[in-house]
């Protein structure tokens, strides 16, 4: 099974080469990390390693950095003089784990080919490997195991879209699955598909999602910035959007700003290699506009009407603390929407669009306290404006966000504690 995996990853590879040469030069997003990616250890990684023993935690992007970050401090705590070594796979995962986790050392995940795996193991030899959420890669998983190495998954889920999926390949990753010495699943819904699929029933525990305990800063310096600047206007905050809600918010916005004329909008793009493209969207549409990577110290009140584009990388989570309202990115379009708590850690009123399969947990709790809006694009205008003006009583709308936020709170503790006693288990003592 594992030489059919190599060869059909190789194959991938190799047809879809000329994409992925034409993406690399045009694209630093694409370039990035390639020498880590093909086995080749940053020089800096051993030095950091230093026959100290380590845990090794794989989280894909943004938003499993930033739910593994308080996780990883809590590691650090319970385990003094571990190093906690830290794998992503994208750009934007690299840049904020390096700002979160400075004493962590922060590498691109490798191929899951056997001699770039290798090659990491060797380095690192990891006493565990954690994943986040559905990383389930095959031969990281194998080399791991072969090795003696425990496998534990956290905040694991299974979403709708993979669900189908894995039922239909549940022979192949049954085998797999079996390696793994423990699952801490979101939810219950998640502990039931992750047995259908393969894991064994007596290693899957419901352990809570740890993006309920991600808890961000609202006085960063870019958020002092920003709110310096629209003080005397009411700020929108589209976070995390992605192509088409752009367009979205834009074409509402001259209508919202009928009704709230000291309204602002500040717009997030999901990814930085869109930066500039949205930039020249929102100067056409003849709005004064202002990046916020090009703020200084100090700047002058901004009057309504204006926009904000936030073109800097992990600032998002703390600039929603300004906002008077939330719209949270990839859920106008069918892509199963970002993470809803970021905005109402700080008691702001949310809004979402209908595609929220990759938080549907989350969603529903906080629409069970009816503590989030969602909202097609037709309804987009009237819903912010509704918000802006505190019609609908939008104040305690957020006050409810908020306290589903702290409700869920614990997951962290309870799942360092669990991964600190598989230690121990394999140990044979206390740590």
């Amino acid at each position: 099974m594992m030489v059919m995996y190599s060869s059909l990853l190789l194959a991938v590879l190799v047809v879809g080469a000329p994409y992925w040469l034409v993406r690399m030069a045009t694209s630093g997003r694409y370039r990035a990390g390639l020498r880590g990616r093909l086995g080749m250890v940053p020089k800096e990684l051993p030095a950091a390693v230093n026959g100290q023993s380590v845990v090794w935690v794989h989280a894909v992007s943004v938003g499993e950095v930033m739910a593994a970050t308080r996780l990883i401090r809590e590691l650090k705590e319970r385990l003094p003089g571990w190093v906690v070594a830290v794998s992503t796979t994208t750009e934007t995962g690299q840049r904020l784990a390096k700002e979160r986790l400075p004493d962590s050392p922060v590498f691109y995940l490798p191929l899951d080919l056997k001699f770039s795996v290798r090659r990491y193991l060797r380095v690192l030899q990891p006493r565990m490997l954690v994943l986040m959420e559905s990383e389930f890669w095959p031969r990281l998983i194998k080399e791991c195991a072969k090795d003696g190495v425990p496998i534990a998954v956290v905040n694991a889920r299974i979403s709708d879209r993979s669900f189908p999926r894995y039922m239909r390949l549940r022979q192949m990753w049954r085998p797999f699955l079996e390696m793994i010495s423990l699952f801490l699943a979101q939810s219950r819904e998640t502990a039931e598909r992750l047995a259908k699929i393969g894991a064994p029933t007596a290693r899957v525990r419901v352990m809570g999602n740890l993006k309920y305990d991600v808890q961000s800063r609202s006085d960063t310096e870019m958020a002092r910035r920003i709110a310096s600047m629209v003080s005397g206007t009411k700020l929108a905050v589209a976070g995390s959007t992605l192509a088409g809600e752009e367009e979205a918010l834009l074409a509402a916005w001259p209508t919202i700003l009928k009704s709230i004329p000291d309204a602002s909008l500040l717009i997030a793009p999901r990814h930085p290699d869109r930066f500039e493209e949205v930039w020249q969207l929102i100067r056409r549409s003849g709005s004064p506009v202002y990046r916020c990577s090009q703020l200084g110290q100090s700047n002058d009140p901004v009057a309504g009407g204006t926009i904000l584009l936030l073109d800097t990388i992990g600032d998002l989570a703390s600039v929603y603390g300004v906002a008077t309202v939330a719209f949270v990115g990839g859920s106008l379009v069918s892509k199963g929407g970002h993470n809803p708590l970021e905005p109402a850690q700080f008691a702001v009123p949310v809004v979402i669009g209908p595609s929220f399969e990759n938080f549907r947990e989350i969603v529903k709790a906080m629409r069970e306290a009816e503590a989030i809006r969602i909202v097609t694009t037709d309804e987009l205008a009237a819903t912010f404006a509704g918000l802006l003006q505190g019609k609908d009583d939008a104040r305690a709308l957020g006050q409810r966000g908020r306290a589903v936020f702290e409700a869920e709170a614990g997951a962290t503790a309870r799942t360092a504690q669990a991964l600190v006693s598989l230690l121990e288990q394999r140990a044979g003592a206390a740590l």
